[in-house]
């Protein structure tokens, strides 16, 4: 396996992490009762941990589909080099750094953080286009 796909790999698992994180975290807000019920009414407030790191999840999701397609391309296409190779490492390494981020509540450098994880997938397309 090609270390943009092993990177893409560990990505995947990532982002298994941030559906993890938050669920965790939601159970011991709402208890198991209510997880494991129909959930028809509503449940406690969302504490504020919790909200960011379900805010962190869904911007993974948001990037996530465009640098696994982006990977997907380059190894299909035998583009694969030193540019996709650190692109994919920048992403993967920028997104790990996310996640206290946001949960601690720090803005700026978490944006900056964020812009690098988009470096990382433009490296990638670069070498495509």
């Amino acid at each position: 396996m090609t270390p943009e796909l092993t990177i893409l790999a560990w990505t995947l698992v990532l982002a298994l992490v941030q559906v993890l994180l938050p669920a965790l975290l939601r159970n011991h807000e709402t208890g198991i009762r209510y997880n494991t019920g129909p959930r028809d009414g509503p449940g406690a407030p969302v504490g504020k941990i919790t909200g960011r790191l379900q805010r962190a999840q869904c911007n993974l999701f948001e990037t996530l589909p465009v640098f696994a397609a982006a990977i997907l391309i380059a190894h299909i296409a035998g583009r694969e080099s030193a540019l996709t190779q650190a692109g994919a490492w920048l992403y993967l390494i920028a997104r790990i750094i996310y996640i206290p981020l946001y949960a601690a509540g720090i803005p700026y450098l978490r944006s900056g953080v964020w812009a690098v994880s988009l470096v990382g997938i433009v490296l990638v397309l670069s070498a495509l286009v």
